[in-house]
């Protein structure tokens, strides 16, 4: 049986620490994400039209295929604007449910260079990071913005328009029906974790070597893309490691049990807290 933490001596320097947002700086118990889903849900119905009976598995399997339900709502051809979206879903929620975390905010001061790598939107980024009382730990947040620009072509055409749901809909009801038939999935304009694309523009912005980056996040799937492409990687949640996870932990402030050498790396060093506002990465350096 594994041990609640994996420690393993490491001589490598990380250069950037990169968090994962949602369910990674806050539990999964807070009850946010299910009031994500629950919004998701709801605009699937109001403003696409979706039946009722249907809303439920769609946006479930949306989600495992495409890494968002709005990344599969596109693939599959509904026509609707990203920040419609990103503000029916999150511009609703409950964020008093998240409470200031100074402990938490300790160990990020404590720590070198930090960034958000997030599929959310940067509003909701900021919300969330202001009420766990983090908005200066971090130097960066990379958001749906940040990977999704303005001026691509996808993009720009999805802003200009307004919710009118397609009539030219893929039919994932029968993919899902008839998962081993010769249907060719349709492909999103979405970039997202857990998809390699998405990683590559972090790499970019981040221009630090992805062997020298440590990576938190909730989702094994995103952790597992992250590895194949060097990262070491931290799932946050659970105490068990699994496939494409170096080290697993039950809560994020277990952070310094299990990897002391992070403080050891830089006892040293000075200057390591910052006292200014993050900075919303909305723009990608190629």
């Amino acid at each position: 049986m594994e041990n609640e933490y994996q420690y393993q001596a490491s001589k490598a320097k990380y250069e950037c620490l990169l968090f994962d947002l949602d369910d990674t700086l806050y539990p999964l118990s807070s009850g946010l994400s299910v009031e994500v889903t629950k919004n998701i849900q709801e605009y699937m119905r109001q403003e696409l039209g979706i039946k009722e009976n249907k809303v439920a598995e769609l946006c479930v399997s949306l989600y495992k295929t495409y890494g968002t339900t709005m990344a599969g709502l596109k693939a599959i051809g509904y026509n609707f604007d990203y920040d419609d979206f990103h503000s029916f879903v999150h511009g609703r929620l409950p964020y008093d449910l998240l409470k200031p975390d100074p402990v938490l905010r300790g160990l990020l001061l404590s720590l070198p260079v930090r960034k958000i790598f997030t599929n959310s939107d940067k509003a909701h980024a900021s919300r969330v990071l202001h009420r766990l009382g983090l908005e200066d730990c971090f130097e960066g947040v990379i958001s749906f913005e940040t990977l999704n620009p303005a001026d691509n072509k996808d993009d720009s055409e999805a802003r200009g328009q307004s919710t009118n749901p397609s009539t030219n809909i893929f039919d994932f009801d029968e993919h899902i029906r008839q998962p081993n038939s010769d249907m060719v999935l349709p492909k999103t304009p979405v970039v997202c974790k857990p998809f390699q694309d998405s990683f590559e523009e972090v790499f970019k912005i981040v221009d630090v070597d992805p062997q020298n980056m440590l990576f938190f996040d909730d989702s094994t799937r995103n952790l597992l893309t992250g590895k194949q492409l060097g990262l070491q990687t931290v799932l946050v949640g659970t105490s068990h490691r699994t496939k494409g996870v170096d080290y697993a932990l039950e809560s994020i402030h277990n952070i310094k049990e299990a990897l002391p050498e992070l403080w050891e790396t830089n006892n040293n060093a000075e200057g390591n807290t910052y006292s200014r506002n993050v900075a919303i990465e909305t723009t990608v350096i190629a």
